[in-house]
């Protein structure tokens, strides 16, 4: 039976989009889905929100992981759900919210930084526990939550760079939510599709380096032999 983060693991980033339009919301996304980051969470903050997650759904299909984010009322979390979204994503965790969210049956992700927040999403049942903003802690914070947390699926977001996302994949995250270092709102405004498809081609490239290393251990734990290692 799949597991219901399969989608988001694999994905492993999410570009957190606000744009000030949906046509230039729909631009970007198209851009940086061609730079090989498929994962896009397109904000309440963008102008017709759910209009954009059901293009996007219409022109990618399986193709893309596309869900909502920046949910903040009951009734944005319907209009998404509506909409198609995969995943619903709150900067918080507000547990009234939180059950609408969840009865919608859609992946939730919802935020918090301490541990007191990470054990009151984890109560009401998210899928998720988004850590944010994750930049306050770096990926250091991130695994010293692993302690009390240990199989509890956290995503940071914010901070999130191609520099440093080994360490946050390293620390224990299931997935990342990348922000301004992606979908940067300058060059949306600017309608600058080349650096946002060229932002989005570092992460992929940094994401498939990091696979690659975990793949390389991964291979050498299972023929210690191969490598010269005695069994």
């Amino acid at each position: 039976m799949p597991d219901r983060l399969d989608r988001a693991r694999t994905t492993g980033i999410l570009a957190v989009l606000r744009a000030p339009s949906p046509e230039l919301a729909l631009e970007a996304s198209e851009a940086i889905i061609r730079g090989g980051v498929t994962g896009i969470e397109v904000t309440f903050s963008t102008p017709e929100a759910p209009a954009v997650i059901r293009e996007l759904i219409a022109r990618h299909g399986d193709a893309a992981y596309i869900g909502a984010g920046t949910v903040t009322t009951p009734k944005q979390a319907t209009l998404a759900a509506d909409a198609g979204a995969e995943f619903l994503v709150s900067p918080g965790t507000l547990p009234d919210l939180t059950r609408a969210m969840l009865d919608t049956g859609r992946v939730v992700m919802t935020g918090a930084m301490t541990p007191t927040e990470v054990m009151g999403a984890l109560a009401l049942g998210v899928d998720v526990v988004k850590i944010f903003p994750a930049s306050l802690g770096g990926p250091s914070y991130l695994g010293a939550l692993r302690g009390p947390f240990p199989d509890a699926p956290l995503m940071p977001t914010g901070g999130v760079s191609p520099d440093n996302l080994a360490a946050w994949f390293g620390a224990g995250a299931v997935a990342v939510g990348a922000g301004g270092d992606l979908a940067n709102g300058a060059s949306i405004a600017a309608s600058d599709w080349a650096d946002i498809e060229q932002r989005a081609a570092r992460f992929a490239a940094a994401l498939a380096a990091v696979r690659g290393r975990r793949a390389r251990r991964i291979h050498i734990r299972a023929h210690p032999a191969s490598f010269g290692i005695p069994e």
